[in-house]
């Protein structure tokens, strides 16, 4: 049946052509924004995940960046710590020097006190970011010190914060409020044996006029310096370039730990990018062929829709005489 009233062919091809035009604008939209799923009315479900895992990459960088920070820290310290064993190692061959019968020790005494103050420069240098791990002016005990370390997200969807911790106490060269809190500044107790007998001694390496002062005896060299003195000394010495041989090393694996878990927080970024790219990334190819085929569709569409409105046109041929 022909009908004026109603195009059944034109309301058909309008039909087909507004189909066409809306997955058209989809697919333009994919491929101005480069995604599949852009707004939560394209997939709930995925755009949900994907908005969850670009906050937690962004709460991830943030605890790179604090990495960053604290890897600067230990580096510092750990440099000024090296740099102090080596100070050390000199002090200790001095005085294994002034132990040689005859030798000049208020000469020897001299190039220690030297070596004494490049190791309170080095110490007070060790700063970065107003934190120093080997020197503390402060009346409290300088403790254990926290750098971000991750930000987990649990199976239950609870996030928390982690850190790396690292006691400052064993790294501690100089405290100007407890002498014996630092490793330079505290009294150390060494013996020696001679003979039959043991001689007891307490000493320390550097005065640093701590409000508490350190028990024992400041190592110093005089004319009068006995060798046993000498030999308690270096004894004393010893011990203190071994806790600071230790308190480096810790600092070392400190750093270390600090390294690794950067490269795993940037390689875990990485993964979780391309997780959300698979779920909402758009696939330019496959797009790029459908903007193609649905923009031919559509100029069809429209030849069929000028037809179908054409057909009604036709009807007035019959009318005429």
């Amino acid at each position: 049946m022909t009908s004026l009233m109603t195009n059944v062919a034109a309301i058909a091809a309008l039909d087909t052509l507004r189909g066409i035009s809306i997955s058209l604008q989809n697919t333009q939209q994919r491929v101005s924004s480069g995604y599949r799923v852009g707004t939560a009315t394209d997939n709930a479900a995925y755009w949900s995940i994907a908005t969850t895992m670009r906050s937690d990459n962004k709460a991830m960088s943030a605890v790179e960046d604090a990495l960053g920070l604290g890897a600067a820290k230990t580096d510092t310290a750990y440099t000024a710590l090296e740099s102090a064993i080596d100070v050390v190692t000199e002090i200790k061959a001095k005085l294994v020097a002034s132990r040689e019968p005859g030798v000049d020790k208020t000469k020897i005494d001299k190039e220690l006190t030297e070596l004494k103050q490049q190791l309170q420069s080095v110490s007070q240098s060790a700063s970065f970011s107003g934190e120093n791990w080997l020197y503390n002016t402060s009346t409290a005990a300088i403790g254990t010190k926290e750098m971000l370390g991750s930000f987990v997200r649990a199976n239950n969807g609870s996030v928390s914060v982690e850190t790396l911790n690292f006691d400052a106490a064993t790294s501690l060269l100089i405290d100007t409020s407890n002498a014996s809190r630092g490793l330079l500044t505290k009294g150390i107790t060494v013996s020696v044996a001679s003979g039959t007998t043991t001689t007891t001694g307490t000493y320390f390496l550097l005065n640093a006029s701590s409000t508490t002062a350190a028990t024992g005896t400041e190592m110093k060299l005089y004319s009068t310096t006995t060798d046993l003195q000498v030999e308690l000394m270096i004894s004393a010495i010893d011990r203190m370039l071994s806790d600071m041989t230790d308190s480096a090393a810790n600092l070392g694996a400190t750093k270390s730990r600090i390294d690794m878990q950067q490269e795993f927080i940037n390689d875990l970024m990485d993964t979780i990018d391309k997780g959300v790219g698979r779920l909402v990334d758009a696939d330019m190819n496959e797009e790029s062929t459908k903007l193609k085929a649905l923009q031919t569709q559509q100029q069809l569409g429209i030849q069929a829709l000028s037809i179908a409105n054409t057909s009604s046109e036709n009807i007035l041929s019959l009318f005429r005489q």
